[in-house]
Protein backbone atom coordinates (compact mmCIF):
# COMPACT_ATOMS: atom_id res chain seq x y z
CA UNK A 1 0.00 0.00 0.00
CA UNK A 2 1.17 3.58 -0.35
CA UNK A 3 0.65 6.07 1.77
CA UNK A 4 -1.51 9.12 1.16
CA UNK A 5 -1.89 13.16 1.91
CA UNK A 6 -5.17 15.02 2.74
CA UNK A 7 -6.37 18.59 1.28
CA UNK A 8 -9.21 20.62 2.34
CA UNK A 9 -10.45 23.44 0.80
CA UNK A 10 -13.09 25.25 -1.45
CA UNK A 11 -13.90 24.87 -5.08
CA UNK A 12 -12.33 27.67 -6.63
CA UNK A 13 -14.46 29.44 -9.23
CA UNK A 14 -17.13 32.04 -8.83
CA UNK A 15 -19.08 30.35 -5.98
CA UNK A 16 -20.94 32.12 -3.18
CA UNK A 17 -21.26 30.51 -0.47
CA UNK A 18 -18.10 27.91 -1.24
CA UNK A 19 -18.27 24.21 -2.22
CA UNK A 20 -15.99 22.35 0.46
CA UNK A 21 -13.82 19.25 -0.83
CA UNK A 22 -11.84 16.98 0.79
CA UNK A 23 -9.00 15.33 -1.37
CA UNK A 24 -7.34 12.19 -0.53
CA UNK A 25 -4.06 11.71 -2.47
CA UNK A 26 -1.65 8.86 -2.71
CA UNK A 27 1.99 9.37 -2.57
CA UNK A 28 2.80 7.00 -5.49
CA UNK A 29 1.84 5.32 -8.61
CA UNK A 30 -1.92 6.88 -9.05
CA UNK A 31 -3.56 4.61 -10.39
CA UNK A 32 -7.14 6.97 -11.21
CA UNK A 33 -9.51 9.03 -9.16
CA UNK A 34 -12.57 9.29 -7.86
CA UNK A 35 -14.99 11.63 -7.48
CA UNK A 36 -17.51 10.96 -4.17
CA UNK A 37 -21.53 12.46 -4.38
CA UNK A 38 -22.96 12.13 -1.33
CA UNK A 39 -26.57 10.83 -0.29
CA UNK A 40 -29.18 12.57 0.76
CA UNK A 41 -29.95 14.59 4.37
CA UNK A 42 -29.55 12.67 7.24
CA UNK A 43 -28.73 9.65 5.45
CA UNK A 44 -25.43 11.48 3.87
CA UNK A 45 -24.15 12.09 7.84
CA UNK A 46 -24.61 8.84 8.71
CA UNK A 47 -22.59 7.29 6.28
CA UNK A 48 -19.44 9.72 6.50
CA UNK A 49 -17.90 7.38 8.41
CA UNK A 50 -18.06 4.74 6.18
CA UNK A 51 -17.47 6.88 3.32
CA UNK A 52 -14.05 8.08 4.79
CA UNK A 53 -12.98 5.12 5.41
CA UNK A 54 -13.31 3.68 2.14
CA UNK A 55 -11.77 6.71 0.47
CA UNK A 56 -8.86 6.40 2.78
CA UNK A 57 -9.24 2.73 1.50
CA UNK A 58 -8.55 3.48 -2.08
CA UNK A 59 -6.08 6.30 -1.82
CA UNK A 60 -3.76 3.59 0.54
CA UNK A 61 -4.51 1.67 -2.89
CA UNK A 62 -3.23 4.58 -5.12
CA UNK A 63 -6.57 6.13 -5.91
CA UNK A 64 -7.41 9.50 -5.17
CA UNK A 65 -10.59 10.82 -4.25
CA UNK A 66 -12.08 13.57 -3.87
CA UNK A 67 -15.40 14.09 -1.36
CA UNK A 68 -18.01 16.86 -2.45
CA UNK A 69 -20.09 18.83 0.01
CA UNK A 70 -22.88 20.10 -2.43
CA UNK A 71 -24.33 23.86 -1.65
CA UNK A 72 -26.10 23.64 1.66
CA UNK A 73 -24.94 20.15 2.59
CA UNK A 74 -22.18 19.23 5.46
CA UNK A 75 -19.26 22.12 5.50
CA UNK A 76 -20.09 23.75 2.17
CA UNK A 77 -21.67 27.35 2.46
CA UNK A 78 -25.22 28.37 2.06
CA UNK A 79 -28.50 26.90 3.40
CA UNK A 80 -30.02 23.43 3.07
CA UNK A 81 -33.11 25.70 2.17
CA UNK A 82 -31.90 26.97 -0.97
CA UNK A 83 -30.68 24.13 -2.36
CA UNK A 84 -32.17 22.83 -5.41
CA UNK A 85 -31.41 19.58 -7.67
CA UNK A 86 -29.81 21.51 -10.88
CA UNK A 87 -27.42 24.11 -8.43
CA UNK A 88 -25.88 20.04 -7.33
CA UNK A 89 -25.78 19.33 -10.73
CA UNK A 90 -23.94 22.39 -11.30
CA UNK A 91 -21.58 21.53 -8.13
CA UNK A 92 -20.71 18.08 -9.90
CA UNK A 93 -19.80 20.31 -13.15
CA UNK A 94 -17.05 22.27 -11.31
CA UNK A 95 -15.39 19.74 -9.07
CA UNK A 96 -15.82 16.92 -12.12
CA UNK A 97 -13.71 19.49 -14.39
CA UNK A 98 -11.48 20.06 -11.18
CA UNK A 99 -10.35 17.07 -10.60
CA UNK A 100 -10.12 16.07 -14.80
CA UNK A 101 -7.87 18.79 -14.68
CA UNK A 102 -5.44 18.03 -11.05
CA UNK A 103 -4.84 15.02 -12.28
CA UNK A 104 -5.27 14.53 -16.14
CA UNK A 105 -7.35 11.44 -15.79
CA UNK A 106 -10.84 10.93 -16.61
CA UNK A 107 -12.59 10.61 -12.86
CA UNK A 108 -14.63 7.53 -11.82
CA UNK A 109 -18.57 9.18 -10.54
CA UNK A 110 -18.82 7.66 -7.16
CA UNK A 111 -21.85 8.21 -5.09
CA UNK A 112 -24.56 6.21 -2.71
CA UNK A 113 -28.72 6.11 -2.07
CA UNK A 114 -30.15 9.58 -3.90
CA UNK A 115 -26.97 10.52 -4.86
CA UNK A 116 -26.85 7.67 -7.79
CA UNK A 117 -29.79 9.62 -9.21
CA UNK A 118 -28.29 13.01 -8.54
CA UNK A 119 -25.34 11.50 -10.68
CA UNK A 120 -27.69 9.91 -13.11
CA UNK A 121 -29.45 13.03 -14.01
CA UNK A 122 -25.83 15.05 -14.50
CA UNK A 123 -24.40 12.03 -16.80
CA UNK A 124 -28.08 12.21 -18.65
CA UNK A 125 -28.09 16.25 -19.06
CA UNK A 126 -24.39 16.49 -19.83
CA UNK A 127 -23.96 13.49 -22.34
CA UNK A 128 -21.13 12.81 -20.36
CA UNK A 129 -20.13 8.83 -20.26
CA UNK A 130 -17.83 8.04 -17.69
CA UNK A 131 -17.37 5.08 -15.42
CA UNK A 132 -19.61 4.84 -12.34
CA UNK A 133 -19.96 3.08 -8.63
CA UNK A 134 -23.06 2.92 -6.81
CA UNK A 135 -23.47 2.16 -3.35
CA UNK A 136 -27.00 0.61 -2.20
CA UNK A 137 -28.96 3.38 -5.06
CA UNK A 138 -31.87 4.66 -4.61
CA UNK A 139 -33.95 3.36 -7.57
CA UNK A 140 -37.43 5.51 -7.85
CA UNK A 141 -36.87 9.41 -6.21
CA UNK A 142 -40.72 9.81 -5.70
CA UNK A 143 -39.89 6.70 -3.76
CA UNK A 144 -37.39 8.01 -1.87
CA UNK A 145 -38.93 11.59 -1.56
CA UNK A 146 -42.64 9.82 -0.21
CA UNK A 147 -40.63 8.13 2.59
CA UNK A 148 -38.36 11.59 3.68
CA UNK A 149 -41.81 13.48 3.83
CA UNK A 150 -43.15 10.69 6.20
CA UNK A 151 -40.54 11.71 8.93
CA UNK A 152 -42.70 14.80 9.18
CA UNK A 153 -46.37 12.77 9.48
CA UNK A 154 -44.40 10.49 11.74
CA UNK A 155 -43.63 13.31 13.70
CA UNK A 156 -47.37 15.14 13.77
CA UNK A 157 -48.67 12.23 14.43
CA UNK A 158 -47.07 11.85 17.93
CA UNK A 159 -49.56 14.94 18.55
CA UNK A 160 -52.23 12.96 17.36
CA UNK A 161 -52.47 14.50 13.99
CA UNK A 162 -53.49 11.87 10.39
CA UNK A 163 -50.44 11.13 8.71
CA UNK A 164 -52.45 10.84 5.67
CA UNK A 165 -53.51 14.00 6.23
CA UNK A 166 -49.82 15.71 7.42
CA UNK A 167 -48.50 14.14 3.51
CA UNK A 168 -51.54 15.17 1.44
CA UNK A 169 -50.96 19.00 3.47
CA UNK A 170 -47.19 18.47 3.09
CA UNK A 171 -47.36 17.67 -0.57
CA UNK A 172 -49.70 20.24 -1.34
CA UNK A 173 -47.52 22.69 0.08
CA UNK A 174 -44.46 21.84 -2.39
CA UNK A 175 -46.83 21.77 -5.27
CA UNK A 176 -47.96 25.51 -4.67
CA UNK A 177 -44.13 26.28 -3.97
CA UNK A 178 -43.54 26.51 -0.40
CA UNK A 179 -40.68 24.38 1.60
CA UNK A 180 -41.65 22.69 4.04
CA UNK A 181 -39.61 21.96 7.73
CA UNK A 182 -38.92 17.76 7.86
CA UNK A 183 -36.77 16.03 10.64
CA UNK A 184 -34.60 19.33 11.30
CA UNK A 185 -34.38 20.28 6.92
CA UNK A 186 -36.14 22.79 5.42
CA UNK A 187 -36.34 21.41 1.78
CA UNK A 188 -37.36 23.57 -1.13
CA UNK A 189 -39.80 22.94 -3.74
CA UNK A 190 -37.14 22.57 -6.54
CA UNK A 191 -35.01 19.95 -4.28
CA UNK A 192 -38.19 18.13 -4.12
CA UNK A 193 -39.55 18.14 -7.88
CA UNK A 194 -36.12 16.61 -9.38
CA UNK A 195 -35.27 14.27 -6.59
CA UNK A 196 -38.73 13.00 -7.15
CA UNK A 197 -38.17 13.12 -11.02
CA UNK A 198 -35.29 10.88 -10.76
CA UNK A 199 -34.87 7.39 -11.72
CA UNK A 200 -32.29 4.83 -12.27
CA UNK A 201 -34.56 2.96 -14.35
CA UNK A 202 -34.23 6.51 -16.94
CA UNK A 203 -30.08 5.72 -16.94
CA UNK A 204 -28.51 6.95 -19.95
CA UNK A 205 -27.16 4.60 -22.06
CA UNK A 206 -23.40 4.50 -21.71
CA UNK A 207 -20.58 2.87 -22.94
CA UNK A 208 -18.54 2.46 -19.75
CA UNK A 209 -19.82 0.36 -17.17
CA UNK A 210 -21.74 0.88 -13.55
CA UNK A 211 -20.84 -1.20 -10.70
CA UNK A 212 -23.58 -1.99 -7.85
CA UNK A 213 -23.25 -2.66 -5.12
CA UNK A 214 -25.45 -3.48 -2.47
CA UNK A 215 -25.22 -3.85 1.18
CA UNK A 216 -27.09 -6.96 2.58
CA UNK A 217 -27.68 -7.82 6.00
CA UNK A 218 -26.98 -11.49 5.67
CA UNK A 219 -25.89 -13.28 2.92
CA UNK A 220 -28.83 -13.45 -0.53
CA UNK A 221 -30.20 -12.10 -3.41
CA UNK A 222 -31.13 -8.87 -4.21
CA UNK A 223 -34.88 -7.89 -4.01
CA UNK A 224 -37.30 -7.61 -6.15
CA UNK A 225 -36.81 -3.67 -7.04
CA UNK A 226 -33.03 -4.54 -7.80
CA UNK A 227 -33.42 -7.44 -9.82
CA UNK A 228 -35.81 -5.67 -11.83
CA UNK A 229 -33.96 -2.81 -12.21
CA UNK A 230 -31.20 -5.44 -13.79
CA UNK A 231 -33.58 -6.55 -16.17
CA UNK A 232 -34.50 -3.18 -17.35
CA UNK A 233 -30.78 -2.32 -17.98
CA UNK A 234 -30.16 -5.74 -19.78
CA UNK A 235 -33.10 -5.14 -21.99
CA UNK A 236 -31.24 -1.44 -22.46
CA UNK A 237 -27.83 -3.06 -23.23
CA UNK A 238 -26.31 -0.85 -20.21
CA UNK A 239 -22.80 -2.67 -19.36
CA UNK A 240 -23.26 -3.02 -15.52
CA UNK A 241 -22.05 -5.26 -12.49
CA UNK A 242 -23.99 -6.37 -9.74
CA UNK A 243 -22.12 -7.11 -6.29
CA UNK A 244 -23.47 -8.07 -3.02
CA UNK A 245 -21.91 -7.69 0.84
CA UNK A 246 -23.40 -8.53 4.41
CA UNK A 247 -23.25 -5.64 6.35
CA UNK A 248 -25.37 -3.15 8.45
CA UNK A 249 -27.60 -0.67 6.71
CA UNK A 250 -24.84 1.98 7.95
CA UNK A 251 -27.19 5.19 6.19
CA UNK A 252 -29.73 4.96 8.80
CA UNK A 253 -28.57 2.97 11.21
CA UNK A 254 -29.31 4.46 15.03
CA UNK A 255 -25.38 4.43 15.50
CA UNK A 256 -22.59 5.05 13.17
CA UNK A 257 -21.34 1.69 11.93
CA UNK A 258 -19.98 0.24 8.95
CA UNK A 259 -19.76 -2.73 6.38
CA UNK A 260 -16.01 -3.53 6.22
CA UNK A 261 -16.34 -5.29 3.10
CA UNK A 262 -17.31 -2.42 0.98
CA UNK A 263 -14.49 -0.92 0.19
CA UNK A 264 -12.82 -3.76 -0.64
CA UNK A 265 -15.02 -5.14 -2.98
CA UNK A 266 -15.26 -1.39 -4.33
CA UNK A 267 -11.80 -1.66 -4.93
CA UNK A 268 -11.73 -4.37 -6.80
CA UNK A 269 -14.44 -3.34 -9.17
CA UNK A 270 -12.23 -0.34 -9.83
CA UNK A 271 -9.23 -1.91 -10.57
CA UNK A 272 -11.04 -4.80 -12.39
CA UNK A 273 -11.93 -2.07 -15.04
CA UNK A 274 -14.55 0.25 -13.95
CA UNK A 275 -11.59 2.68 -13.47
CA UNK A 276 -10.40 2.01 -16.30
CA UNK A 277 -8.17 5.00 -17.44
Amino acid sequence: MTTQSREAFFLPGPFDPGRFCLLQIPSEALKGCVLFVPAFAEEMNKSRRMVALAADYFAANGWASMLLDPSGCGDSGGDFSDAEWLGWQDDIDAAYTWLSERFGVTPVLWSMRAGCLLVTDWLRSRQIDVPTLFWQPVIHGKQHLTQFLFLKAAGEMLGDSDGRAVMARTRQDLASGCSVEIAGYTLSPYLAEGLEAASLEAFPSLKSTTTVIEVLASEGVSGPNSIALQQKWSAMSIPYAWATVTGPAFWRTQEISVALSLPVVSLDALNGGVGEL
